[in-house]
């Protein structure tokens, strides 16, 4: 399908694999260049694979999000290497790996990575891709959040809260990008077969007696059965379909928008 992204620019952050990695994928799909950030080796791998399949330009940087200095560095080498960005997506993302419920079972300790991560790399991202935006006039940003951050999840606080910072941020963002064209939104993934969806599981399951533990095969289909009418796993492709069609000239008038791509996950009466 074409959506008038050929020759434009994307950066995504968080690529190497997973959602993130596949948000790249659709969006050279589309024609347009991208530039794949993350903090793991094989994100120049990545871009490599994604350069051989399609005829567009690719970039693999690794940067911690963590480090506002290195997202600078790493929106100066996009800048240099393909061009003024048009469309940038924060896909990173990072569980505590520890079963939250009651949230006590965790440490105030195992909080400030998690926030860091979903919520403060978010915020040093998107300042270190003000000057192109806001100089450029236009452009999309998209963030990935979780459905988590819209029901106070128990499964992981410290993730459901950062998402639901992250949620709260986009909507700050899209008011003050405006005025420059620019607009910014939120995707909230519901059940994703992703390694980030398996450290959660890893994480409940480690908090369980041994003769309570399940596979997870099976706590995904127990799930999916009580919290996701559809009854079905969403993949990464499906955010990916979204977040190309949210860059398009076809979602010129939604900004400040939370989408949901969950199967029915959430629903707001």
């Amino acid at each position: 399908m074409n959506l008038g992204l050929t020759g434009q620019v994307t950066v995504v952050v968080g690529a190497a694999s997973g959602i993130g990695r596949a948000i790249a994928e659709e969006f050279a799909a589309e024609g347009a260049h991208v530039a794949l950030v993350d903090r793991a080796a094989t994100v120049q791998e990545a871009a490599t694979q994604i350069n051989g399949q399609y005829t567009v330009a690719t970039l693999g940087i690794v940067a911690d999000v963590t480090d506002y200095a290195a997202m600078q560095q790493a929106a100066a080498q996009v800048v240099e290497a393909l061009g003024a960005v048009n469309h940038l997506v924060y896909a990173a993302g990072m569980a505590s790996g520890k079963g939250g419920f009651p949230f006590w079972n965790l440490e105030p300790g195992d909080w400030p990575r998690v926030l860091d991560v979903n919520l403060v790399g978010a915020v040093n991202t998107a300042h270190a891709f003000v000057p192109n935006f806001t100089a450029q006039r236009s452009g999309t940003i998209l963030f990935i959040s979780s459905v988590a951050g819209q029901i106070g999840s128990q499964t992981d606080p410290p993730y459901s809260a950062a998402k639901a910072g992250l949620i709260n941020f986009s909507q700050c963002a899209a008011r003050d990008f405006a005025g420059y064209n620019v607009r910014v939104n939120t995707i909230c993934p519901g059940m994703v077969d992703t390694p980030l969806n398996r450290k959660v599981w890893e994480g409940q399951m480690a908090g369980l007696p041994a003769d309570q533990r399940v596979d997870f095969d099976t706590w995904g289909a127990a799930k999916l059965k009580n919290r996701v009418p559809l009854n079905r796993w969403q993949t990464p492709q499906d955010i990916a379909h979204m977040a190309v069609f949210l860059a398009s000239p076809m979602a010129e008038n939604v900004t400040g928008q939370t989408i949901n791509v969950d199967g029915g996950f959430v629903m707001h009466w």
